[in-house]
């Protein structure tokens, strides 16, 4: 077994390869995502989270981990593994309380709803198109806001490709580093939402 100053060593270029806007970047994002998949298998294990689940609450580590790093927010106190491992059962542990709000929550109607069931039908069909239109509109101002790889990334997913196939037409490496990149862009596309 490597002593810790090879653990140290490969943090650390790890770490100066994400800091960085270059191809390593990229490289170093793949490497890091794919070197603790295994937390997935662990996740679905320990917390009774199904694989998508538990590929969810892995990715959104990732993308904390990643973000954390660049942002100098990673003090280097511990290892990566020790630190990805902290977040991702926080993660885990967040998504089993989110499952369990949201059972409490399930009866709750929302406000909008209760309006459009006193409407009737035709007027219904208008306004649902009215806010239909207003939705779609708000999508592609924000949707503009994103960096072209986000718009296209999320364009081909909306059109029905998979993953695989993004990967492919976008030459990723694997339809796993698709994933968490689509759900990066996501998450900065939820952000756009809230301002």
């Amino acid at each position: 077994m490597p002593d810790g100053s090879l653990y140290i060593e490969q943090d650390e270029e790890l770490i100066n390869s994400l800091r960085q806007n270059s191809s390593a970047k990229r490289k170093a994002e793949e490497q890091l995502f794919t070197k603790y998949m295994y937390f997935i298998r662990e996740g679905m294990h320990r917390y009774s989270l199904t694989e998508e689940e538990a590929f969810d609450a892995y990715s959104d580590c990732i993308l904390q981990a990643i973000n954390n790093i660049v942002t100098g927010i990673f003090a280097q106190q511990a290892s990566i593994k020790t630190y990805l491992y902290r977040i991702f059962n926080n993660k885990c542990v967040d998504l089993i309380r989110k499952k369990t709000t949201n059972k409490q929550g399930i009866h709750q109607t929302a406000e909008i709803s209760h309006w459009m069931e006193m409407i009737s039908d035709a007027a219904k069909t208008v306004v649902q198109q009215l806010m239909d239109k207003t939705d779609i509109e708000i999508l592609k101002i924000k949707l503009n806001q994103l960096a072209d790889n986000c718009r296209q990334m999320l364009s081909m997913f909306a059109e029905g490709l998979s993953d695989k196939e993004i990967a492919y037409a976008m030459e990723y490496k694997s339809a796993d580093v698709v994933k968490t990149s689509r759900l990066r862009c996501l998450d900065k596309l939820k952000q756009l939402y809230k301002y």
